[in-house]
């Protein structure tokens, strides 16, 4: 098969050449026992994570765990059932003799003392396989001592009896092909006709022997020549039969394999959607649920894993009347509807559903369950929201960029009439025009700075003296003393903390961030609390608290959006600048209430790319920050 060759063709190629890869001097069962093996150990290995909560969420599944607890291979099947029908013709032919005894045709002392000797030994191998213990046989067949404590005990202890029974009273030469069928299924193929050729040989020499003593020479060795035939024949017949066996296991278990990769993949993804997944019967049974419904399910946190009930909690009674109509019409609108989930203390969310049901017009047999599809509305209006930003931030760049060459010009314009200006009321207009000009000039900078494709310089930084400095700037500027009692107080690591940003948009960053928790924060000491810490290895956080109330839903929403404030004379860009900052460096902000235990409850906090080498030339923090 050439490089060309389609992937499918390639893994069909690939079995064939598995399922013919044992060699005449290995055991049929051999191939398929180390891929059950691999199997087992891989499912093993993976059931170390403990689902998505453990460090390796990512790749477990319940198929390797079933894989790796689904018992014995087939070949061991095969043994003990082998082991069992020993010990059952030992108790046969200790049964037959005392039968044979009972009516008067006893084949002798010697008979049956081999007959009750051959079913101890039967019964007692069967009983330590069956116990679990270490006499098992290996991946490559069955070893020299196994084949002699069973194989090998079985041919003695036949051609024995069958040298000891008087003539025309129990045969037991047809008892040598369990034997010979074991040789043929649990032994390469070359050592299981070397079996069956030992075996005939043994008949010969019987038959000689009875030649010698007396016995048709022609009648004896006919009836050996019949008999090593029909041997011959079992084993390549039950070689051939394990060899097909095994190559079906092979196919079996290639196609589990992919199966269980298969549902691997489709549960890592519907794991790690953003968008909930529920799949419900119809008694409002939750079968599965990925953490991204679950945690709109619940207020604040994540619900309980399914399987759990939809009926019975009142917040989501609604959803339990969505899945019953679903149910009941059979069809669902292809955008989804609206449910609102009511909760606690007057709490509600709006989520979109939308259903798919499993079983089709086609598929009556199929059991009947429905996926829903939930997605919360006000993350729904964000996106919305943010497209439509996107396309007037790029407008608005385009305005601000042709505002500043006639900004500049009355700016210009209105310099030279102050300077003519005699009376009051004529130096009051200049002002007023100079005061606008300058405010409109600081919202063309704003629009400037994140114009989408403009050149982005990023460095690695020493985030910790950065922030220090910056803060006792800011501190300086607006007169507060810092030390206790401050209403500044900053919190950072006692070493160099390195993450990915650059120097002048940090500053502009965290200036706005203290701005406005400035702005709404009270005079107590520590009203605004400014923290650097290192998540991770690869994430270090930046947290701007204030005491200020908290923020209403109805305005946290619209937080990071262009030109929305609270205030009148706000231009609404400060926090729609920090996060078009954070984008551009790889890094996110984001807001928080924190819990009413905390004074400072209102929490912006941005998320930097952290290295692991830190920078040189790192300036140490001022002394009056540490």
């Amino acid at each position: 098969m050439d490089k060309a060759s389609p992937p499918s063709e390639r893994r069909q190629s690939d079995r064939r050449r598995r399922a013919r890869g044992a060699r005449p001097d290995e055991s049929w069962f051999r191939a398929f026992i180390r891929e059950a093996d691999a199997v087992a150990h891989d499912g093993m290995g993976s059931a170390s994570a403990d689902g998505i909560e453990g460090p390796q969420s990512q790749l477990r599944s319940r198929d390797g765990e079933s894989a790796a607890a689904a018992g014995p291979s087939t070949f061991h099947r095969i043994y003990r059932a082998f082991l069992s029908a020993r010990a059952a013709l030992g108790l046969a032919l200790v049964l037959t003799v005392a039968v044979a005894g009972f009516f008067g045709a006893s084949p002798g002392h010697r008979v049956a003392i081999g007959s009750v000797v051959y079913a101890l030994l039967a019964v007692a191998m069967w009983l330590t396989a069956s116990g679990g213990s270490a006499d098992q046989p290996g991946v490559a067949g069955l070893s020299r001592v196994q084949w002699l404590a069973c194989i090998g005990v079985d041919i003695v202890s036949f051609m024995v009896l069958h040298a000891l029974s008087p003539a025309n009273n129990l045969n037991y030469v047809a008892l040598l092909v369990l034997p010979v069928l074991m040789a043929g299924v649990l032994t390469p193929r070359i050592q299981a006709l070397a079996t069956a050729a030992g075996v005939v040989l043994l008949l010969l020499a019987n038959a000689w022997l009875g030649v010698l003593a007396g016995g048709e020479a022609t009648s004896l060795m006919s009836q050996v020549g019949l008999a090593g035939s029909g041997l011959l024949v079992v084993t390549l017949l039950a070689s051939e039969l394990a060899a097909r066996l095994a190559r079906e296991e092979l196919t079996v278990k290639d196609s589990l394999e992919l199966v269980r990769q298969q549902a691997q993949l489709n549960r890592l993804v519907i794991e790690e959607m953003q968008d909930g997944v529920l799949v419900v019967d119809r008694t409002g049974r939750v079968r599965a649920a990925n953490p991204a419904a679950r945690r709109l399910l619940a207020r604040r946190g994540t619900s309980r894993e399914a399987p759990f009930q939809l009926r019975g909690v009142e917040a989501w009674s609604q959803l339990v009347k969505t899945v019953e109509r679903g149910f009941q019409e059979a069809v669902w609108p292809e955008a989804g509807r609206d449910v609102v989930l009511g909760f606690d203390q007057g709490a509600t969310r709006t989520l979109r559903v939308r259903i798919r049901f499993t079983r089709g017009a086609d598929e009556p047999s199929a059991e009947e369950l429905c996926v829903l599809l939930l997605e919360d509305v006000r993350s729904l209006q964000t996106r919305m929201r943010q497209e439509k930003l996107a396309a007037m931030g790029r407008v608005s760049a385009g305005i601000a960029h042709e505002i500043r060459n006639p900004l500049a010009a009355i700016a210009q314009a209105n310099a030279l009439l102050a300077e003519d200006a005699q009376t009051p009321q004529q130096q009051q207009l200049t002002r007023m025009v100079a005061d606008h000009v300058k405010r409109l000039k600081r919202i063309v900078d704003d629009m400037m700075q994140v114009t989408p494709g403009a050149a982005i310089s990023t460095e690695v930084l020493d985030v910790t003296s950065e922030v220090a400095a910056e803060c006792a700037e800011w501190a300086r500027s607006n007169s507060i003393d810092l030390g206790e009692g401050s209403v500044l107080r900053i919190e950072l690591p006692g070493e160099p903390v390195a993450a990915v940003f650059e120097v002048e948009h940090l500053r502009r960053l965290l200036i706005n961030l203290l701005d406005n928790a400035k702005l709404h924060a009270t005079d107590l000491p520590a009203a605004v609390h400014v923290r650097l810490a290192g998540i991770d290895e690869a994430t270090v956080q930046l947290s701007v608290s204030s005491d200020g109330p908290p923020i209403p839903e109805d305005v946290e929403r619209h937080l990071f959006e262009p030109f929305f404030s609270t205030r009148s004379r706000g231009t609404g860009l400060g926090l729609y600048i920090c996060r078009q900052l954070c984008d551009q460096h790889g890094a996110s902000i984001d807001y928080r209430l924190r819990p009413p235990a905390e004074a400072n409850r209102n929490d912006f906090f941005v998320n930097m790319r952290r290295v692991a080498v830190a920078p040189s030339g790192m300036r140490s923090p001022p002394a009056d920050v540490l």
